[in-house]
């Protein structure tokens, strides 16, 4: 793999598309120490993606961190190691489903405080909720019978589990999310927060959730993924401009 490939335009846009996504879910709080990762397939390429490299932090990446692996998890380019959890995770992931473009899995406060409680689901109790109503796949056994994703077998699970869903919510463990591009994952991610954190914040009322019904979810689901896309982009778009606001260095 020679380095000008690893430096052609559609993949050094995909590189900082990434590290924006990094930089931004820290700023968020959504990530946990240097432990969380995010890939994205690299354009152009099969079975090869950008994956962050273990020891650096969500706050510090830059797109010239990110690492390259190929399908059997070599580096093709970029320095440092793939953390090998992440590998099994990611390469499973992509290689098992067309729609993962995207994979981003975290351990953000909220959605691991449902994720906490027995059976813990994301309830229909807001509108944000119901982006993701008929979405998310759910892992009632952590780690089933692997323990942490340290071998492909777990990602391989955790990939089957994902099937034709979004999100794979993992008890006791943290969500995953996928999208078809950086931008509508990251979304995905960003309001799967905010959806489990009016959850949670709405049981610590005391009082029963005020559920929207499963006819009215159906309807207003279909119209938020009909505009996703639109969205999504324009979101991201003012992230971009956030961060360079803040700091340009990530897009080098």
């Amino acid at each position: 793999m020679s380095q000008s490939l690893f430096d052609s335009p559609e993949i050094q846009q995909r590189r900082q598309q990434l590290a924006a996504a990094f930089r931004w879910a820290a700023e968020l709080g959504l990530h946990e120490s240097t432990c969380n990762h995010f890939s994205v397939m690299a354009p152009g390429l099969a079975d090869h993606y950008l994956i962050n490299p273990f020891g650096v932090h969500f706050a510090e990446m830059r797109a010239s961190d990110l690492l390259l692996l190929d399908g059997e998890g070599r580096v093709v380019a970029g320095q440092g190691e793939v953390e090998a959890s992440a590998f099994h995770i990611h390469s499973s992931i992509h290689r098992a489903n067309a729609r993962a473009v995207c994979v981003l899995h975290t351990h953000m406060p909220y959605a691991c405080a449902i994720l906490g409680t027995e059976r813990g689901r994301l309830e229909l109790c807001h509108q944000n909720a119901v982006r993701f109503h008929g979405r998310i796949a759910y892992d009632d056994e952590f780690g089933g019978f692997n323990g942490l994703a340290l071998d492909d077998a777990e990602g391989a699970r955790m990939a089957g589990l994902l099937d034709d869903k979004s999100v794979l919510m993992l008890q006791c463990h943290g969500p995953l999310v996928i999208g078809a591009s950086v931008a509508l994952a990251f979304d995905n991610l960003y309001y799967l927060e905010r959806a489990a954190q009016v959850q949670v914040l709405a049981q610590s009322c005391g009082r029963p959730l005020a559920l929207i019904s499963e006819q009215q979810a159906e309807r207003v689901s279909a119209d938020f993924q009909a505009q996703a896309e639109l969205y999504a982009e324009a979101h991201f778009a003012a992230i971009q401009r956030l961060l360079d606001k803040q700091d340009p260095t990530w897009r080098h």
